[in-house]
């Protein structure tokens, strides 16, 4: 990710009580290749390529289309389990017993972490067999611990996907076995990774543990690998999940981070799974390959300061209420500009964190993405006397 370097660019010509100011800003690029490669097309039935900081979609393929998430379903499963950590309403150390009805899920020949009935697994235990070794078995004892049964777990889920935004998913169970309600989109399951990424990053390091290690009871420990294959390949992939369902072939959600910037792809309906590892790398390549993204402004951080008229200061400091980035690719780099636009002087007195201009991101001279400026700080207005002062001056001198 980029960070824009800024300077005014013929402010000579700006006065200084122009009504309408645009000011142009220049931001200079510095990146190793400016090859532009052709779309992906990957061997998939649906997929999508999001860039993390500024929520542009790279790349998609049929991304609405209905999915059976099957494993990826344990994101969701995890960010249940994380919230209630991070809210100091469960702890890692908590155990749950194991029902009948989680062991059996670990006798069925699916994906197990191989727990035992009425075996105390600690929460920290669980999801590293649910996140690690995939396990259906830890999955339901997670979801019995924590909601009773897993049917009230699912409703929890279903409740935090409505808070998320995930308009087009309908979770029945917490692991992804096969229902035909159980339903999502590579659209929605990006938004959930995102989530999840954002919101707890100390959990979501699991997500790149290679091995996880379960003493088992009545037998020797059994070492599971992470299945999720574009961890070993060292190549910045830190997470996220794989799924299988025989009705949905192979399917995975990962996210890659290269010198700060992190893109995120969700593909499925892969035939194989040496397509899913390598379909899936080749569209997180083509993403930093192809595009770059650029930080705008930083919340709480001045960004510029702006002429005042009869304030107590001549220029008063702007900030954003939040961070914003820009993707573009990387061909139309040369065309992309950045502008504030705001009436000025401004007339104090003027109040902090009342929006007072805007930040114009455009490329080839249409506006790409418009991002409100607040004041930075209270300003007030000069006495009486001053402000006769300042205006006679302005009337027989001009611009002073």
């Amino acid at each position: 990710m980029i960070t824009l370097n800024s300077k005014i660019l013929d402010s000579k010509n700006l006065t200084s009580y122009q009504m309408n100011k645009f000011l142009i800003l220049s931001a200079f690029f510095i990146f190793l290749s400016t090859k532009i490669f052709a779309n992906p097309n990957i061997q998939a039935r649906t997929g999508i390529l999001v860039d993390y900081h500024s929520n542009e979609i790279l790349y998609e393929l049929d991304p609405d289309a209905q999915i059976y998430p099957a494993s990826m379903t344990k994101i969701m499963t995890s960010i249940v389990a994380f919230d209630l950590l991070k809210k100091n309403k469960l702890s890692l150390d908590d155990k749950f017993t194991i029902s009948e009805n989680a062991w059996r899920l670990s006798q069925a020949g699916y994906s197990s972490m191989f727990i035992m009935i009425n075996d105390q697994v600690s929460v920290e235990n669980l999801l590293k067999g649910i996140i690690v070794a995939s396990g259906n078995d830890a999955c339901v004892a997670l979801a019995e611990g924590i909601a009773g049964s897993e049917a009230n777990f699912a409703d929890m889920m279903n409740e935090k996907a409505g808070e998320i935004g995930m308009t087009s998913t309908n979770f029945t169970n917490s692991s992804g076995i096969n229902d035909p309600d159980n339903v999502s989109t590579v659209r929605d399951i990006a938004l959930m990774s995102k989530y999840l990424i954002e919101n707890y990053p100390i959990y979501y390091e699991l997500f790149a543990e290679k091995t996880f290690t379960w003493d088992r009871t009545g037998g020797d420990p059994i070492k599971q690998g992470n299945r999720n294959p574009l961890l070993y390949k060292n190549v910045g992939v830190d997470g996220v999940k794989t799924g299988y369902l025989a009705v949905e072939k192979y399917s995975l959600a990962s996210s890659m981070i290269k010198n700060d910037r992190r893109i995120i792809a969700v593909a499925s309906g892969f035939s194989t799974k040496n397509l899913r590892s390598s379909e899936s790398l080749k569209l997180l390549n083509w993403g930093f390959r192809n595009t770059n993204t650029f930080e705008i402004s930083k919340k709480n951080e001045t960004f510029f300061e702006l002429d005042t008229w009869l304030g107590t200061k001549d220029k008063i400091k702007v900030t954003s209420k939040d961070d914003y980035y820009v993707t573009i690719n990387k061909k139309d780099i040369s065309h992309l500009t950045i502008s504030i636009e705001y009436s000025g002087p401004i007339s104090a007195p003027i109040d902090k964190g009342s929006q007072i201009a805007k930040i114009l991101v455009s490329k080839k001279d249409k506006v790409i993405r418009s991002i409100p400026l607040f004041a930075a700080e209270d300003l007030k207005k000069v006495n009486f006397f001053k402000s006769l002062l300042t205006s006679l001056n302005y009337l027989i001198w001009g611009d002073v």
